[in-house]
């Protein structure tokens, strides 16, 4: 840093500059490091400030904070500090992580690194300091890529890329004035002091572009192959939770007020369908407080040769009413390994095992159990991203009503079990369904009956105690989704319909951006499946509309950052073979349409101006004559060399009227003093090889142009040769003394 411990030098060219990219370059990294998400506040938020104080201490010339010997003894001490980060205080940070062993060292590893940079920066003196800042600085990015792949890191990456570009073009330029004989600027050039500032930023902003476009070319046109051993490990911290095999009443509730992203379902337009919902796990046991599941046996699911996992039938392919939906899901990692599919899921394919490429769906394989819930058993709490085909089915109203109550015993074994009830839950139940007939008008006249009568709120009131349904029916008569959807399923089996309580999400919110559903935690969501013999589940919710989210320019805008990540997940994170042969296939059928559609308004362009010649020709019959005289006139014009004479004349007037800067420039006393001589060999006064331009004036012996030329060539010869200002209005002036004396003469 040459001079750290005095003010800014400007002796030394572009150290302003230097500095300045080389401080933005380090806050660039610490700041990639906060976002992620993974940091603690406490060092998320001290680590950038820490390089804000340095910054402005240096702008005010203060000196170094630290010697660089007790820069190293702190060091030093600090390694005796990692091994407690490493086992204690990291370990706690990241104990809900998926592997908190290596994420805590990893943790651990990240601090010392920001310790390292921090203590660096207040002691470094020396361009051997300032290129070990810029090596920490890009570890500094290395470490956020492991942490996180979200699209903030994009936008801190190409920060970082032209902070970089610009520290090692300062650095360079710094290293090559060191050897001049004279490093102090004189006080009246520090402007030329900004403008190298100003150029170097506009270099450095010009390579960093041009990298990031051809290494995005190379990025895309490369083959792709597998990740690395990191790429199935996952350094998520927090895990969300509440979608297990079990859950407890009240549990949802708490995830519903998380906003975080879970998945984003791509469809391409809004989806029709009234009952969609993104169904998770389906529970049959209930013992009063907690749901879990009944089958702890599941069938292996394994892909055909296409890489496809068909995990059910779905509806009658002819039925016009159950429509087919294709869909997209990316699935940030949860604490749960439930595959959400809307509707009748017929078939999956994705990188359930966490491996890249596109032979990885060939090796992967899904459970499914007697309830059609689908599970990926490679738990790797990874980010998931697989593509289905799902049936929604139509509501028969008539076929259901008309399904009658002759379950199967399984069915019955299984749909009707309860637990000890309030005495009262029961007779609620006759009382809502009192006037209905069949199993379908009573579980239809239930759902309206709470939807009406109950209300919705995440604040539950009061203690719900050892009965939360009772509680909740007879007392707080308002709650959220899986007070709802567990008391209908426990009233219906009191009447002896067979019911389940699901699991899943609502759809979300809808980005016409991105054409996909943005669901969040909140969207989380349980309802009702109820048994039609010869019909199958039927998705009841009894849930009412919670409150709407306020529409705004923020939402339009976190529309735009979710599309943004959308992308950055489809083409960027999930970018493999087969993306690049979609790609391809994009290319070659845009180019075909582009060369058609051009090819096409061409020719109509072509037809158009026929039809306009033939009508102007027809309407002006007697100026068909000019045409033959209008060839004549511009052969002669081609024989006369007229054509290169008046482009020159262009040139030279369009020279002669520029800014007032060029006003001296010796390049265009050149350039003028070449018309002269040019105009004067036409009239037959040419001038020898071995005269200078002042002999060649002298010896111009036409009185009328003699005194014009003399001064026009000593004003050429003390621009050119003198470096004094070159006047081209007094040259423009002389030029057309000359021609008019020449005219003269005629």
């Amino acid at each position: 840093m040459g001079t750290a411990a005095t003010a800014p030098n400007v002796g030394v060219p572009a150290e302003r500059f230097f500095r300045a990219s080389l401080l933005l370059l380090i806050f660039t990294s610490l700041c990639t490091l906060a976002l992620t998400g993974k940091l603690d506040p406490f060092t998320a938020v001290l680590a950038p400030a820490a390089v804000i104080y340095k910054a402005a201490r240096w702008w005010r010339g203060r000196p170094n904070e630290l010697p660089n010997n007790r820069a190293t003894w702190l060091v030093i001490a600090y390694l005796a500090f990692f091994p407690l980060d490493m086992f204690i205080l990291s370990r706690v940070l990241v104990q809900n992580s998926a592997n908190p062993p290596l994420y805590a060292a990893l943790m651990a590893a990240v601090h010392f690194l920001i310790f390292v940079m921090l203590v660096r920066l207040y002691s470094a003196a020396t361009d051997r300091d300032a290129i070990f800042l810029t090596m920490l600085a890009f570890a500094g990015i290395l470490a956020s890529a492991v942490l996180t792949v979200d699209t903030t890191f994009l936008i801190c990456f190409f920060a970082f890329l032209i902070f970089g570009v610009a520290t090692f073009t300062g650095m360079e330029l710094r290293r090559a004035a060191k050897g001049a004989l004279t490093l102090t600027v004189p006080a009246g050039q520090i402007e030329r002091e900004r403008q190298l500032n100003r150029a170097l930023g506009y270099a450095s902003l010009s390579v960093a572009l041009g990298a990031i476009l051809i290494g995005g070319t190379l990025f895309f046109f490369f083959p792709r192959v597998s990740a690395g051993y990191l790429g199935r490990t996952s350094f998520n911290p927090a895990l969300m939770t509440g979608f297990t095999d079990d859950v407890e009443l009240g549990q949802i509730g708490e995830i519903k007020k998380d906003s975080t992203i879970v998945m984003r379902v791509q469809t391409g337009k809004p989806v029709g369908y009234p009952r969609l919902r993104w169904r998770g796990i389906a529970l049959a046991n209930f013992d009063g407080k907690r749901w879990t599941s009944s089958d702890a046996r599941r069938d292996v699911l394994s892909p055909n040769s296409d890489g496809w996992v068909y995990v059910g039938d779905g509806m009658p392919r002819g039925d016009a009413r159950s429509p087919g939906l294709l869909y997209t899901v990316y699935m940030e990692p949860i604490a749960s390994d439930a595959i959400f599919v809307p509707g009748k899921a017929v078939s999956l394919r994705g990188n359930f095992n966490g491996e890249a490429g596109n032979r990885s769906p060939l090796r992967t394989y899904l459970y499914k159990d007697s309830t059609e819930s689908i599970y990926n058993p490679f738990h790797n709490y990874t980010a998931v991203r697989y593509a289905g085909f799902s049936r929604l089915p139509w509501l028969d109203v008539l076929k259901l009503r008309a399904a009658g109550t002759d379950y199967p015993d399984d069915i019955k074994e299984t749909y009707l079990q309860l637990p000890v009830l309030d005495p009262r839950i029961a007779p609620l139940a006759e009382q809502m369904t009192a006037r209905k007939t069949n199993p379908y008008d009573k579980a239809a006249a239930m759902e309206i009956y709470l939807r009406s009568k109950y209300g919705y709120t995440l604040n539950l009131k009061g203690k719900p105690g050892d009965d939360p349904l009772a509680h909740f029916l007879f007392e707080t008569r308002a709650g959220h989704c899986e007070y709802f959807a567990s008391s209908m399923t426990v009233m219906l089996r009191t009447l002896g319909i067979p019911a389940r309580e699901v699991n899943g999400f609502l759809p979300g919110e809808y980005n016409d951006l991105g054409g996909d559903y943005v669901v969040r935690a909140s969207d989380a969501h349980s309802w009702v499946e109820v048994f039609f013999p010869g019909n199958g589940w039927v998705t009841f919710d009894p849930t009412p509309d919670g409150p709407e989210n306020v529409s705004g320019l923020l939402s339009r805008l976190g529309q735009y950052l979710d599309w943004l990540s959308l992308t950055w997940n489809e083409w960027v994170i999930s970018y493999d073979f087969a993306h690049q042969v979609v790609l391809a296939q994009n290319l070659k059928t845009s180019s075909r349409n582009w060369s058609d559609s051009l090819r096409a308004w061409f020719e109509k362009k072509q037809q158009q101006a026929r039809s306009r010649m033939k009508d102007w020709e027809f309407r002006h019959s007697s100026l068909r004559y000019l045409l033959p005289v209008a060839l004549v006139f511009f052969l002669v014009v081609l024989r006369a060399d007229m054509i290169p004479e008046l482009v020159r004349r262009l040139k030279v007037y369009a020279q002669m009227r520029v800014g007032r800067s060029s006003h001296t420039n010796p390049q265009l006393a050149a350039r003028l003093y070449s018309e002269l001589l040019h105009v004067l060999n036409k009239r037959g006064i040419s001038r020898l090889e071995t005269q200078t331009p002042l002999e060649f004036a002298a010896a111009v012996g036409d009185a009328r142009v003699a005194p014009a030329v003399r001064e026009f060539i000593d004003i050429y010869s003390q621009a050119r040769f003198g470096e004094a200002p070159c006047n081209a209005v007094r040259l423009r002036e002389l030029m057309s003394q000359v021609r008019h004396a020449f005219r003269s003469r005629r």
